[in-house]
């Protein structure tokens, strides 16, 4: 049987017990996959949703959802109540140049004026599970090996698949799955992506994380996110962290905690490759020694720590494009869809998962070939116009803070002015306002849309 070489070509389903056919492929269960599956499902369309691993199953990240996040949960359907385990907060604190103070998250028309913590391993699944109820069909243990591809355009046709057990190995099965569209929402590997020639863009900035969970009374209950933009230790690893006599060197990168409401921190340490000291320190160390310097009562030890320190790479400002060609759309990390200003990337996700689902459901509608081809390439310049100029604010804004002469200048200089700390607040977070608001709203904008997309 043949297989679709253009967007309104499908073969019928059923024909192969190990070939699978629907309207859409969506590869990868991660925040940016479930939405994108769950507004498909929504639409009527008969969305797949491919995952490699088996829920429930973590992934790195600092598990905070700004204002910005929470919007897109809302807009999704998601229910947050907090009994269900969701931990709101009422903005950020901050910590740096021996100073130390909270900023709320503004108010706006725009966004709701609180965020969320919640774990990854929780949140995903929460996510996948939400699409399956909207009629979305989750597939675990689907590890997408390649892409199938049109004799002659080369257009993506579907996906080959190697299944996989609980126990994380290969079962030694393996199947197709067939679509006319394919959304690769598979991380910042992107396997997918990269099978089509979409390799990433060294222009762009990367960051790197590294996070793990501790117990602690004291800090499991915060309302506050809390970021510590210095990270002051002894020079010598061997010295007492308390000795306020010891002689202190500043660390790379910059730290987090953010309390889980459960008992438990996530603690975690970032870097991004502008800073000179990418790439040539050991992160997990770097962690371990700032971490011992805070409070002793805040009992972030290891003997409470519940997790491994693990990593991963954050991929910034579209470093992968085009977002979408040939039958494949990219979204979430697989695209490159993380905020340089902040490393945040889930809220990003979510919403370029709407804006695929949307596209899609309107190419859908269109009856010749050509007509779906040129909605589904509008989901290039419809994100560039989003994002676009945002980001190219954010790439200035990570060269800038990866000099440690100009990020110290600014942690002393910068932190004591409360009015210019909110601004850059609203700035980092994406939080203006879109359409009217305050001053500062309307000049975040302005500069996000005078600001080249690229």
């Amino acid at each position: 049987m043949s297989q679709p070489t253009s967007p309104q070509e499908a073969p019928p389903p059923g024909d192969h017990p190990n070939r699978e056919y629907a309207d859409v492929i969506v590869v990868g269960a991660g925040p940016g996959g479930s939405a994108t599956a769950a507004y498909l499902a929504m639409a009527g369309l008969d969305v797949v949703l491919l995952e490699k691993a088996r829920f429930p199953r973590d992934k790195i990240c600092g598990d905070g959802l700004t204002p910005r996040a929470v919007r897109e949960l809302a807009q999704l359907g998601v229910p947050t109540p907090e009994q269900d385990g969701w931990t709101r907060t009422k903005g950020l604190r901050i910590v740096g140049g021996g100073h130390r103070f909270q900023l709320d998250w503004p108010e706006t028309d725009h966004f709701p004026p609180y965020g969320l913590v919640r774990k990854r391993v929780e949140l995903d699944e929460i996510l996948a599970r939400y699409a399956v109820a909207k009629g979305a069909r989750l597939v675990e243990g689907a590890n997408v090996t390649g892409a199938l591809r049109a004799e002659g355009t080369g257009r993506i046709t579907g996906v080959t698949v190697k299944r996989m057990g609980a126990d994380g190995k290969a079962t030694g099965a393996s199947a197709s799955y067939h679509a006319p569209v394919v959304v690769a929402a598979d991380g910042v590997s992107s396997r997918l992506a990269t099978a089509m020639g979409r390799q990433k863009r060294a222009d762009r900035p990367m960051g790197v994380a590294v996070r793990t969970y501790y117990e602690s009374s004291v800090r499991s209950a915060d309302d506050y996110m809390e970021s510590w933009l210095e990270l002051w230790v002894p020079a010598d690893p061997q010295a007492d962290p308390g000795d306020p006599s010891a002689r202190k060197i500043l660390l790379p990168g910059y730290g987090w905690l953010f309390a889980c409401g459960d008992g438990t921190a996530n603690v975690g340490l970032g870097m991004l490759d502008t800073s000179p000291a990418f790439g040539q320190v050991d992160y997990r160390d770097v962690m371990r020694r700032w971490v011992a310097t805070l409070p002793p009562d805040w009992t972030l030890t290891p003997d409470t720590m519940t997790a491994p320190i693990r990593g991963a790479a954050l991929p910034m400002a579209f470093n992968r494009q085009p977002l979408y060609a040939d039958g494949l759309m990219l979204v979430g990390d697989a695209g490159g869809m993380v905020n340089p200003f902040n490393g945040e990337g889930i809220d990003y996700a979510l919403e370029a998962g709407r804006t695929a689902a949307e596209i899609i459901v309107q190419a859908k509608a269109r009856t010749d070939g050509a007509g779906q081809e040129r909605v589904l390439t509008s989901y290039n310049a419809v994100m560039k116009e989003h994002l676009g100029g945002y980001y190219t604010l954010g790439r200035g804004f990570a060269s800038l803070i990866g000099k440690p002469e100009v990020m110290r200048l600014c942690v002393k200089y910068g932190l004591p002015i409360t009015p210019l700390m909110r601004v850059l607040l609203k700035t980092m977070a994406n939080l203006a306002q879109p359409r009217g608001g305050r001053i500062d709203d309307r000049l975040i904008t302005a500069l996000s849309r005078l600001a080249p997309s690229a």
